[in-house]
């Protein structure tokens, strides 16, 4: 094998190898509590409840590693539930998983349910009745991003560990490490400006900065462009321009953001509702309550199915005539 062979294995090796809970980023009570049930060797049925890209299948990959070791996944069957939710998967597969015994330290075998609040209702009566009875042999692990979709008899037969959205400090430390690693030129405005739209969003984080990364150095200008949202200083022009009483430039600004980057009404009208609260756009709070309530209105609308445009320029046209109130 050549050096170089050997240096992209070792590359791969390192990219892919199975983590441990010592190397998740935040969520710092859940991996406490992840640690108690290693020490003991033991641990209930769980249930991963939050938003999406926080760490939830990561959690559940790194305490099946550290229960078990490197060959984890030998006492592991992961199922995505999304695809595999009928009762006949129930039935079959993790029934037949469940109910044999493991020749390990440890004794139980665990099952992976990845997105589990897509499961049916007769597939979810099916798990209950399992848990009950493969207590002996199998531990549950159900992850939702909605844990109110799953049945009340199954939450109570389980642990809630819930996942909130990572800190700002978190993300931004990871994407700039990813950056070193990597050798990613990067501004700094620009990891802040992916902490924006990911909201949390570890994963879609990563992905956006992989996709601005491909353009060259990693811009605010390139990650608007690969997310295909407009720059918010474009936002704010067209706000202000309206609320200055400029009606047709506002309107104007409007159709090219839509032509430019090919935005739908949602997104710009969401797009503004995150403007009006910044920082930038100086009205007073009263007014800001009132754009608010006219902005839902506006996005309902969308969603029934209303024309993008002529719900929007009649959101400037308001606006316009709030910036006139203001103006006394």
């Amino acid at each position: 094998m050549s050096s170089r062979e050997a240096l992209a294995e070792l590359l791969w090796a390192e990219k892919y190898r199975p983590r441990t809970l010592d190397e998740m980023v935040d969520q710092k009570e859940v991996v406490e509590r992840l640690k108690r049930f290693v020490k003991e060797k033991n641990m209930p049925h769980l249930l991963f409840a939050g938003p999406p890209g926080t760490g939830k299948t990561t959690a559940a990959h790194c305490l099946a590693h550290d229960l078990f070791g490197e060959n984890y996944r030998q006492y592991m069957l992961e199922l995505n539930a999304s695809d595999e939710r009928g009762i006949d998967v129930i039935r079959s597969k993790v029934k037949e998983f469940a109910r044999t015994r493991v020749a390990a330290n440890i004794p139980f075998k665990i099952v992976l349910l990845d997105e589990a609040d897509n499961m049916t209702a007769d597939a979810q009566q099916a798990l209950r009745r399992l848990m009950e009875m493969y207590t002996a042999t199998t531990r549950f692990i159900l992850i939702a991003n909605y844990p109110s979709k799953i049945i009340e008899p199954i939450q109570s037969r389980c642990a809630v560990f819930r996942f909130t959205p990572l800190p700002k400090d978190d993300l931004i430390g990871r994407l700039k490490w990813i950056c070193e690693r990597e050798k990613v030129e990067f501004d700094e405005d620009a990891l802040e400006a992916i902490y924006e739209i990911a909201e949390g969003d570890m994963r879609r984080a990563i992905n956006i900065l992989q996709a601005a990364a491909a353009l060259g150095r990693v811009t605010v200008e390139s990650v608007y462009k690969v997310v295909g949202l407009a720059h918010p200083r474009e936002i704010r022009q067209m706000i202000q321009l309206a609320l200055a009483g400029n009606f047709t430039d506002a309107r104007g600004k409007l159709r090219e953001l839509m032509i430019n980057y090919g935005l739908s009404g949602l997104d710009v009208i969401k797009q503004i509702h995150r403007e009006v609260f910044s920082q930038e756009i100086k009205i007073p709070d009263e007014y800001k309550l009132i754009i608010a309530d006219l902005a839902g209105e506006i996005q309902f609308r969308l969603v029934e199915g209303a024309d993008d445009e002529i719900q929007l320029n009649a959101f400037l046209a308001r606006l316009a005539y709030i910036g006139r109130k203001l103006r006394g």
